[in-house]
């Protein structure tokens, strides 16, 4: 009981990280149809703004709540700079895009702060039994921030003026602009917001990750595979598809093998897209 408690909790953990990104991802393709690449490394520049603030004496959280401003004008520059002017243009260039993009931010993270991993210590030292489980208070601390913004962003979408209006816009973006809104100030807000979230995630993972320049790979890796088991564009379907692949990766490679850790979610995809190509939440809005 006690391993599988463990287990359990392992998996809870990792998916939590996995479903957030797969989050900012699915808001922002649901929204634009943009295939963010780039947000993985923009996890790891908050990381290291997270790292760089907590070495010169401010504390963990005041460092998290700064890194997802870095994260958030990050999101804001790149959609000026990069993808606005590549509006109109084929998917397959967006595409192009934002995996050059991915390779830029790993190589200035690369000049700016050399080869060398850095390390961020928990605010929290120690950890705590549950049902046998020993959690560290950093995992604990993930769940609930996790939690926390995903709920943030469904009251954000749903209770908001600004909320309405990418919802309004990554549904029928056509009578979104009749009515007034703006293309290019959503876009710039959705993908601020899409990179905020990205941002929290890779300040939750740095205090029990290392953070070095590849760091954001394997998570963007996994955000898409996530955001095409639940259904593109569908937000609170790719937190729980997150949890389900945290979860049966840990149980794979506690009960099978761990050589195989990252075959266990692709192999579920080509189940689910088998018997339901359109993904386990999808729908046919683009916002979920």
């Amino acid at each position: 009981m006690h391993d599988f408690a463990q287990i359990l909790a392992n998996g809870l953990m990792a998916g939590c990280v996995y479903g957030l990104v797969a989050v900012s991802l699915a808001l922002v393709f649901g929204v634009l149809e943009i295939p963010q690449f780039a947000f993985g490394a923009h996890a790891m520049i908050s990381a290291y703004a997270l790292a760089y603030l907590t070495s010169n004496e401010f504390s963990y959280f005041t460092a998290l709540a700064l890194s997802v401003l870095v994260g958030m004008g990050l999101g804001a520059i790149v959609q000026h700079l990069v993808f606005e002017p590549l509006r109109d243009k084929p998917h397959a260039t967006l595409f192009i895009a934002a995996f050059g993009l991915l390779l830029i931010l790993q190589g200035i993270a690369l000049l700016a702060f050399g080869p060398n991993p850095m390390v961020v210590e928990p605010p929290v030292a120690g950890a705590v039994e549950i049902m046998g489980a020993r959690v560290t208070y950093q995992r604990l601390i993930i769940i609930a921030g996790v939690l926390l913004a995903v709920i943030g962003l469904n009251v954000f979408l749903t209770k908001t003026r600004l909320g309405r209006a990418i919802r309004a816009a990554g549904q029928n973006p056509f009578g979104a602009l009749v009515v007034g809104i703006s293309p290019r100030k959503i876009a710039m807000l959705t993908m601020a917001v899409g990179s905020g979230l990205s941002a929290v995630a890779g300040g939750l993972l740095a205090p029990i990750s290392q953070v070095y320049p590849t760091m954001g790979d394997f998570l963007v890796l996994k955000a898409f595979i996530i955001v095409v088991m639940a259904g593109m564009g569908s937000i609170n379907g790719a937190l729980v598809a997150g949890l389900f692949v945290g979860i049966t990766e840990s149980f794979g490679s506690a009960y099978f093998s761990p050589h195989i850790r990252d075959a266990y979610s692709i192999i579920f995809l080509i189940a689910i897209l088998i018997f339901k190509p359109s993904g386990v939440f999808g729908k046919a809005g683009r916002v979920g």
